[in-house]
């Protein structure tokens, strides 16, 4: 028999793929599920973007690239930078990825390894510890909590730092919760950054689908001398709804990217090149398409919210940012659904799926007992029916 290495035998799959493969399942033995697990845009891509893709195939542009990626496509993201955070970088600051969590991927690979420590503030995107765990670096986690809006404190950021600390991820707007630093708070965190030799990853896939009043910062932007000290990870996924693209990008000081160059030469060779064209078009055509669909998510979490502020026993905070809603059950553990005792957010996210065909993702693999997290990201009729019966299977509990 094959031996797995104690690396693959230490990974945990990905809590929210898990999530879909067991709604999908469902789906296929003829059962209607409302599916809120998954973290993807409902929208096609734009036209305009499969059009520049078709015609780059035509053209023949269906060969291996530069391994950091085109040096149009790469030009297409500074100017991106320039354009929406007053952001001054050269293409030697960049590189394309198969999406942001190949980015990641990467960038923890070419600065961390066995004895470093990184920080990561809890609830946290699933596959960030695993990540970190990956490279024989250590996570160092930050609990937060609803009562202080899922936000990390300078004081707590100072104390978990330590002689081995060597990176700090950042996710804002955050995935799971919906929440976007103000930019005096990030601010605040960059000042205690500025006092140590810590890098920070700051992952700011959601940078465009933010609510109201709330704006998007770029904290390399936000202090002199922070631009050396941050890598900047995005991508097209969300924004413009390329999920399937895999579309990625690092924003770093050169010798980071030239170490990230050297990582993903032997990994992947390079991004796909219809891919990249297919970037060029979402960054430098029309925008009207995201202001669209930002408009719709904005009433989607309207919607959502609304809805859950019904339901006893559920409470949260408003997601200013991303298309998720973390809400807690915790009121719940302890009950009985369908015969079914409900102890953690794991058993009730089973029970809600097997019982009431309603999917949801456990906070605990997102480091936080006690929630779940619902993805807006589809219909305002699969949101009023989804919760409808989510209200009514909270409502059998016994």
């Amino acid at each position: 028999m094959i031996r797995i290495s104690q690396l693959a035998s230490s990974v945990q799959p990905s809590a929210t793929i898990a999530a879909g493969a067991k709604a999908r399942e469902l789906r296929n033995s003829g059962v209607a599920v409302f599916d809120f697990a998954l973290g993807e845009p409902d929208f096609n891509t734009p036209k305009h973007i499969c059009d520049a893709a078709t015609e780059a195939m035509l053209k023949g542009q269906t060969h291996y690239t530069p391994t950091a990626g085109t040096a149009e496509a790469k030009k297409a993201v500074v100017r991106w930078y320039a354009s929406f955070h007053d952001l001054t970088i050269g293409p030697e600051n960049v590189l394309l990825s198969n999406g942001a969590k190949h980015s990641i991927h990467n960038v923890l690979v070419a600065t961390v390894g066995p004895g470093d420590e990184v920080i990561i503030p809890t609830p946290y995107w699933v596959s960030y510890g695993d990540l970190v765990k990956m490279t024989g670096a250590t996570p160092v986690l930050v609990e937060t909590s609803m009562e202080s809006g899922f936000k990390m404190t300078p004081d707590q950021l100072q104390s978990a730092i330590s002689l081995r600390t060597r990176l700090l991820m950042l996710n804002s707007p955050c995935n799971p919760t919906g929440i976007t630093y103000s930019k005096a708070e990030l601010e605040a965190l960059a000042d205690v950054i500025l006092t140590t030799e810590i890098a920070v990853l700051s992952d700011e896939i959601y940078e465009q689908l933010t609510y109201g009043d709330t704006t998007p910062t770029c904290f390399a932007t936000l202090r002199p001398g922070l631009k050396e000290r941050t890598i900047t990870v995005s991508g097209a996924s969300k924004t413009y709804a390329m999920t399937g693209w895999r579309m990625g990008w690092t924003i770093a000081p050169a010798h980071v990217i030239k170490a990230i160059d050297n990582v993903q030469s032997q990994e992947t060779s390079c991004p796909s090149s219809v891919s990249q064209a297919a970037l060029i078009a979402a960054l430098e055509g029309p925008q009207d398409c995201v202001a669209t669909m930002r408009t719709e998510f904005a009433a989607r979490r309207e919607l959502a919210c609304g809805l859950l502020k019904q339901m006893p026993g559920v409470q949260f905070p408003v997601p200013d940012g991303a298309f998720y809603v973390f809400f807690r059950v915790a009121d719940h553990f302890g009950k009985s659904f369908g015969g079914k005792p409900v102890t953690d957010s794991l058993t009730f996210c089973t029970a809600l799926l097997e019982q009431a065909h309603v999917n949801l993702v456990p906070g605990s693999a997102f480091g936080a007992e006690g929630f779940v997290r619902m993805s807006f990201a589809t219909s305002r009729d699969v949101i009023t029916q989804g919760l409808k019966k989510l209200g009514d299977w909270l409502a059998s509990g016994k």
